[in-house]
């Protein structure tokens, strides 16, 4: 996908994989004008991939009434994303008791006006790959993660903890609903990267870095990262979109 903004162009381009170990994927990703979201669902079979679904539903109907004019209206229209996904997959819940503790995690980005919105639960990840350097714009909330916080726990530790894969947070767990929001600014080349646990459970930074600043296409970066999870193990499902920013 090419859109051309006002000085600005975004390219972008997602796909999303089921991996080699996985019977069902209960992965979601959705690109809609400005607007990037990959989900990841949790629970197994008991309905993470319902989970995902309701939040994609969620975000593509509250966007409809989204006038894209400024930095409140944006930020608000973040909020009323998690907080009606969160409400529905309760009630999703609720009426289907086999279900109880489904969810799923999500990364929501929204570039506007040369700036970044992002609204980010779970361990599914942002990145941003500025002047061929790549960095983690988000905070697993993860067992894990709060381990290495605490200085329980090396980073190398944790790649092959067994709670590795323990939320903390995630959309549909909690009636009280807690997630990130993050906002920035875009510059010529940036590239963004929401992900599932699927990539980054499986490739490590330093190789996405030297895949992202390859000379390939959007789509053969996407295909190229998903071919290294997959030589790697190919856990879980993995789910991948790449944003580039060209300003004039």
């Amino acid at each position: 996908m090419k859109q051309k903004k006002n000085n600005y162009k975004i390219c972008a381009f997602g796909k999303t994989d089921i991996g080699i170990k996985r019977k069902v994927n209960e992965d979601t990703f959705m690109i809609n004008d400005i607007t990037f979201l990959v989900t990841d669902g949790m629970g197994g079979e008991a309905g993470g991939d319902i989970a995902s679904q309701i939040f994609k539903a969620t975000t593509e109907q509250v966007l409809s009434d989204f006038k894209k004019k400024d930095h409140h209206e944006t930020k608000q229209t973040i909020k009323k994303i998690f907080a009606e996904s969160n409400e529905r997959i309760l009630s999703f819940a609720k009426e289907n008791p086999k279900l109880t503790r489904m969810g799923c995690t999500a990364e929501l980005l929204i570039i506007l006006n040369r700036n970044v919105f992002i609204g980010h639960i779970g361990d599914s990840r942002t990145y941003l790959l500025r002047n061929n350097k790549l960095k983690q714009l988000t905070h697993d909330h993860s067992l894990v993660q709060e381990q290495i916080d605490q200085g329980l726990i090396t980073t190398s530790e944790a790649a092959n903890h067994s709670y590795k894969n323990v939320i903390l947070k995630a959309v549909g767990v909690e009636k009280e609903l807690s997630f990130d929001l993050i906002k920035g600014s875009v510059i010529n080349h940036d590239m963004f990267l929401l992900c599932s646990d699927g990539l980054t459970d499986m490739v490590n930074d330093t190789v996405i870095e030297q895949i992202l600043n390859s000379n390939l296409s959007l789509s053969e970066k996407t295909e190229k990262l998903i071919e290294t999870a997959n030589l790697s193990g190919g856990y879980d499902n993995i789910t991948i979109i790449l944003v580039e920013i060209e300003t004039d």
